[in-house]
């Protein structure tokens, strides 16, 4: 299991500056599936990790315990538009490994000062590769026509895991450069069309726990409101805790369709959360992980399952990828609750290596996870598109 890396930065942050890292920092912003983070090269920052925290805090305008926009710097108010990854060239035992690039991704506290290292984001990870070729952290020089695509291997420090980007590139003097404007596909929640980046997460269980199945069961239950409410506790690129919508409909007795932003359910979810992550041996006042989510059958043979699933105690407007990502592994699980909700794309219409379709509120999402004749989990994929937003200086 790896340690919970969260901390708490002193409120009156800008006194604690660190003078000899200069002001304003190079940076870059980029949109990486729905989210959006301030790209930072590892270079430019301390190396102590825990000077980092003013830097952070100050770039995002956090904390904004007021208001919550964090109107006094990049971030934008909300979970998927708080984050920040730090790149870095690769270790030499790391490219003797096929290794191109290391990064570190935080999820930078809104309303409050934490810096969260404890897991990683699946949107913004889809970015990684392309920002490393832009910094020049590795070089692809071109061995066929331009217009072909290249594959940049990533590895993450918060879940010590392995992921390939692969998108498509083109020819600028004598280098490759990443090409993201190709109208070649869509994606929920993004107006237009871009270039497809495919990402694949190696060996994605355990990402924070070392298990797949972190309590060695695929449906657990936890006590809420004096009921038991099944769950399924799955790590897979991120730990997520999830409930289906009928349980909540029992525990709740709505009468009429559940509101998920109504503060009973928003402080129910946080609670089946918080006992989601004892039982995963996960500290439960680290928002950021768990993650947990709702799942639903589905209802249209546009999709296969429907999630709503909460980031940072609040509900995403799509789903975090890590989420859809571990949605994709635990439902071909068998005996989660994922697996029972997706019974029908089981029965002779979808091979085990195929994508499977989730609805969230912002359309539909399709992931896929391979498996070994064992079990093991080989990978977890999924199709994004980025683009790239500003490159320049910002100030903390």
């Amino acid at each position: 299991m790896l340690p919970s890396i969260v901390r708490i930065a002193p409120k009156s942050h800008h006194l604690h500056r660190t003078f000899t890292t200069p002001n304003p920092i190079p940076a870059t912003f980029l949109r990486g599936g729905t989210s959006k983070g301030v790209f930072l090269n590892r270079a430019h920052l301390p190396e102590d990790q825990s000077q980092w925290d003013p830097i952070f805090l100050g770039i995002m305008g956090s904390p904004d315990a007021a208001n919550g926009l964090q109107i006094n710097g990049m971030g934008g108010g909300i979970s998927s538009l708080s984050k920040i990854c730090v790149v870095g060239s690769a270790s030499a035992e790391q490219q003797a490994q096929g290794i191109d690039a290391e990064y570190t991704f935080v999820q930078v506290g809104i309303r409050d000062t934490t810096i969260d290292l404890s897991g990683n984001c699946g949107n913004l990870s889809s970015m990684i590769g392309v920002f490393a070729m832009d910094e020049g952290f590795c070089s692809r020089y071109p061995s066929a026509l331009s217009g072909t695509t290249t594959t940049i291997r990533v590895h993450n420090t918060n879940t010590n895991k392995t992921i390939d980007t692969t998108f498509p590139v083109a020819l600028a003097g004598d280098n490759l450069q990443p090409k993201l404007d190709l109208p070649q596909t869509t994606m929920a929640g993004v107006p237009g069309k871009a270039s497809q980046i495919t990402l694949e997460f190696i060996s994605p269980a355990g990402a924070r726990t070392g298990e797949l199945l972190p309590t060695g069961k695929p449906l657990d239950s936890v006590n809420t409101l004096d009921q038991e409410i099944p769950v399924s506790l799955v790590d897979a690129t991120n730990p997520t805790v999830f409930v289906t919508y009928t349980d909540l409909c029992r525990v709740l007795r709505p009468s009429s369709l559940i509101d998920f932003s109504t503060p009973e359910l928003r402080e129910l979810m946080e609670s089946i959360r918080r006992a989601g992550a004892i039982k995963m041996g996960l500290d439960p006042n680290m928002q950021a992980q768990p993650k947990i989510a709702v799942l639903s059958p589905s209802c249209d043979q546009d999709h296969d399952i429907g999630i709503h699933a909460f980031s940072m105690g609040v509900l995403h407007k799509a789903v975090p990828m890590t989420v859809g990502l571990c949605l994709g592994v635990a439902a071909k699980v068998e005996g989660t609750l994922a697996w029972d909700l997706t019974k029908s794309m089981r029965l002779g219409k979808v091979e085990e290596s195929e994508f499977i379709r989730i609805k969230h509120p912002s359309g539909i999402v399709e992931v896929g996870a391979d498996f070994a004749a064992d079990g093991e989990v080989l990978k977890a994929k999924v199709v994004r598109t980025g683009r790239r937003i500003m490159k320049g200086v910002v100030w903390w």
